[in-house]
């Protein structure tokens, strides 16, 4: 009797379900790790000491240009790039924007071909997904996990302005300091998001590849900033009155606490208490989505309201202003 191990109890040429999934991940890590810079940024910090803050940056275009997340670069216009390859480059900062915890980069010499974006809109809960990045300095860094949920919210800010990030990613694929400005991507290997932040308890978000995440990029690119319209008003969700919900098919609005005195909200005539239902002709049922149509189009162009003052429905008409760039 030959003096051996048995075998795996499948029939020969059967693929198992790990070897599936691995292959999957590899195949992705294969074609995304390259295209993943780690990156080098100088900081002044107080006291005029210097340090080195780390991140990654993902190539997506022919030219060199690079995504990275804002917090990342901070105000620092130039750093370094490491691909695993060995390369190495020194880049430039085109543009950043704390509000979307986006930034691009161009590198000031040859990169690798980039990565293909994809659209995060078309996620399912569940499904697999792999993130590539540098984190603690380790070059090349390949997770895999699971998106855990979908539509969170990310609070930003940069200087007085807060905003929130709309319809962040939630994976439970690792992540750690240096994963920021890396790649998640599905396992077709298309880039959904942006690795920003780690949430705790095994879970990491990202910034998700979108129509309102394309339009920044395009503007950082064309302008090297990104303009913005406000109102001048805070609100929180509120329940539209049983008659009205029924009437209009819109369970929430909106609800005015707060108008800042000579802002557009304040000449159109709105009033704390007052119950926000549309704005443009959609209905608006939450902060973020008035946010979502406070970009650079919006800016000085008539925006049509409708609100629910008491038991009367009234129509006003706002204009936009561009919001102060901070310093």
């Amino acid at each position: 009797m030959a003096d051996t191990l048995p075998g795996p109890g499948r029939a020969p040429g059967a693929e198992s379900p790990l070897d599936s999934y691995s292959r999957i991940v590899t195949t992705v890590a294969a074609a995304v790790t390259p295209r993943v810079a780690a990156l080098q940024v100088g900081r002044r910090g107080r006291g005029g000491w210097f340090g080195t803050a780390l991140g990654s940056a993902v190539v997506f275009t022919e030219t060199g240009f690079l995504l990275t997340n804002a917090h990342v670069v901070g105000r620092a216009d130039a750093g370094t790039l490491a691909f695993a390859d060995g390369t190495t480059a020194p880049f430039h900062t085109i543009g950043a924007d704390p509000l979307s915890d986006l930034a691009v980069l161009r590198a000031d010499g040859p990169t690798p071909a980039p990565v293909t974006l994809g659209e995060a809109t078309a996620l399912r809960v569940g499904q697999l997904v792999v993130a590539v990045g540098n984190p603690l300095g380790l070059a090349g860094t390949v997770t895999a996990g699971v998106v855990s949920a979908l539509g969170r919210s990310l609070p930003t800010r940069a200087g007085s302005a807060a905003r929130v990030i709309d319809d962040v990613i939630q994976t439970d694929a690792a992540l750690n300091p240096g994963n920021s400005g890396g790649a998640l991507a599905t396992a077709a290997g298309e880039v959904v998001g942006i690795t920003t932040a780690v949430a705790g308890n095994g879970l990491g978000l990202a910034v998700p590849i979108n129509a309102t995440s394309r339009r920044i990029i395009a503007a950082l690119l064309a302008e090297g900033r990104i303009r913005r319209a406000y109102l001048g008003l805070a609100g929180v969700p509120a329940p539209l009155p049983p008659p009205l919900r029924q009437r209009t098919g819109q369970r929430a609005g909106l609800r005015i606490v707060e108008v800042v005195p000579a802002s557009p909200a304040a000449r159109a005539g709105l009033h704390e208490g007052d119950l926000l239902l549309t704005a443009g002709g959609g209905p608006m049922a939450s902060a973020q989505a008035l946010q979502g149509l406070m970009l650079a189009d919006a800016i000085g162009r008539p925006l049509p309201l409708t609100v629910l003052r008491g038991e009367a429905l009234v129509d006003v008409i706002a204009v936009p202003a561009e919001l102060p760039a901070e310093d």
